[in-house]
């Protein structure tokens, strides 16, 4: 196995620019260096690793085997040397901080404004997207924590802390025949055309589980990514919504109504067996931040409903 370790980034650049001399010129070492390399490496899995293709090369299927365990081999080398110079100075270093779309307004500024408050060499990275996107790219190393909705449970690579709740409720054009209501039940929807966030999204998730208890399926007419998108797509007259409050007031052309029982989602801080200094510091941050993290949120300590648990607060 001695002979494949020096040669990692060899296949890493092969992989990425499929020609011997630009290979070598990314690496800087002579291009004649890099071809008997590839020749040895060849010899030594016992099968080619490239062949010519137009002026450059192909990996074969062996040599793409191969690219694909080096290029993630750099990566956790790359990992790790990140995680030795943040050990040495934990004030500083970069966290790459995954969240649900929504969370954007408040909860994320509130959290890491009062982190860099006390750390204000620590870079973040911010990456939003759905829930299953943001989990997969969690368990796969490349975001280091995350916020989502509702928090996974039974995963055996992740571990969940609930930190607050936000009341969903349902979005409904002005003139629509419920807009007056105080409340409504979910049953109340069954003959609804809706309009929702895609599959992966947390709050459909939460949307077709509270359709099923009321014992319908629910009519969808449109599916989107954002939930201002779908918000407008309800004051176009184009269906109903289940969506987080939007906070101090909602936007034109669209009323809010509770659900009754009132339905919650819980929002958490997601993290993964290991963490860096810098990253375990902001974890610790968040879970024992208690100011007010948005007009849309209430603290779980602040309130033990009984209410419909979507997300199990």
């Amino acid at each position: 196995m001695h002979e494949w370790a020096p040669n990692l980034e060899l296949l890493a650049a092969i992989k990425e620019t499929e020609h011997v001399t630009r290979a070598a010129e990314l690496l800087g070492v002579p291009q004649p260096t890099v071809s008997r390399r590839l020749a040895a490496l060849s010899e030594a899995a016992g099968t080619p690793l490239v062949v010519p293709h137009g002026r450059g090369v192909r990996l074969t299927r062996a040599g793409h085997t191969l690219a694909d365990a080096a290029v993630r081999a750099l990566a956790v080398m790359a990992t790790g040397v990140r995680e030795v110079r943040e050990e040495i100075d934990p004030g500083s270093g970069r966290i790459v901080l995954g969240f649900l779309h929504l969370l954007g307004r408040s909860l994320v500024p509130a959290l890491v404004g009062g982190f860099r408050e006390r750390r204000p060499g620590v870079r973040f990275s911010l990456v939003q997207g759905s829930r299953q996107d943001i989990l997969r790219r969690l368990r796969e190393g490349e975001i280091d924590l995350a916020f989502v909705a509702p928090l996974p449970s039974g995963d055996a690579e992740l571990t969940g802390t609930p930190l607050a709740r936000q009341e969903l409720v349902l979005t409904v054009p002005t003139s629509h025949r419920l807009a007056r209501r105080r409340r409504v039940r979910a049953a109340e929807l069954a003959d609804e055309d809706f309009v929702t966030l895609e599959q992966g999204y947390g709050v459909r998730q939460i949307t077709d589980e509270l359709c099923a208890a009321a014992g319908f399926r629910p009519r969808i007419t449109f599916e989107g990514q954002e939930s201002d998108t779908v918000r407008g797509l309800v004051g176009a007259g184009l269906g109903v919504a289940l969506l987080p409050g939007y906070g101090v007031a909602p936007l034109p052309g669209v009323v809010e109504i509770p659900l009754s029982p009132a339905v919650f989602r819980t929002i958490g801080i997601v993290r993964p067996a290991q963490l860096t200094p810098v990253v375990r510091a902001f974890h610790a941050h968040v879970v024992a931040e208690t100011r007010d993290v948005g007009p849309e949120f209430s603290l779980l300590a602040e309130k033990g409903s009984r209410s419909r648990a979507a997300g199990r607060p």
